[in-house]
């Protein structure tokens, strides 16, 4: 198994990230243009990273997390082996915020598919 074997179907590596740091962007309120000034790059520049034409360079990477005020793992989840984990860590602080009654159900629910799959 390599690490493409997480990515959705037909995207490529760079498309999966540039989708990630694009949602990141949008869930912290900025704009593209905003966002580029932010960190230094051009607006178009930004774009080609968040369609995934282009890949950024490392060090704009950086600035982006950064920016992003994100870990690497935001950004990475979707195309790295153990990307499953920091999903689950995701979801269980969601589920967390849950009232108690909405996450028994939700436990039974996960409970059933496991015991339906096994």
């Amino acid at each position: 198994m390599n690490g493409c074997d997480y990515l959705p179907k037909n995207n490529s590596i760079e498309k999966t990230i540039g989708k990630r740091i694009q949602i990141l962007r949008k869930e912290k309120g900025y704009t593209q243009q905003r966002f580029s000034e932010m960190i230094g790059l051009s607006t178009n520049y930004l774009s080609d990273i968040e369609r995934g034409s282009s890949s950024a360079r490392l060090d704009k990477l950086v600035a982006i997390i950064n920016a992003l005020e994100c870990s690497a793992d935001d950004v990475f989840a979707d195309v790295i082996q153990n990307g499953y984990k920091v999903k689950a860590s995701r979801l269980s602080e969601r589920i967390e915020s849950l009232p108690q009654a909405e996450q028994e159900k939700l436990f039974a629910i996960i409970e059933a598919f496991i015991s339906k799959t096994e």
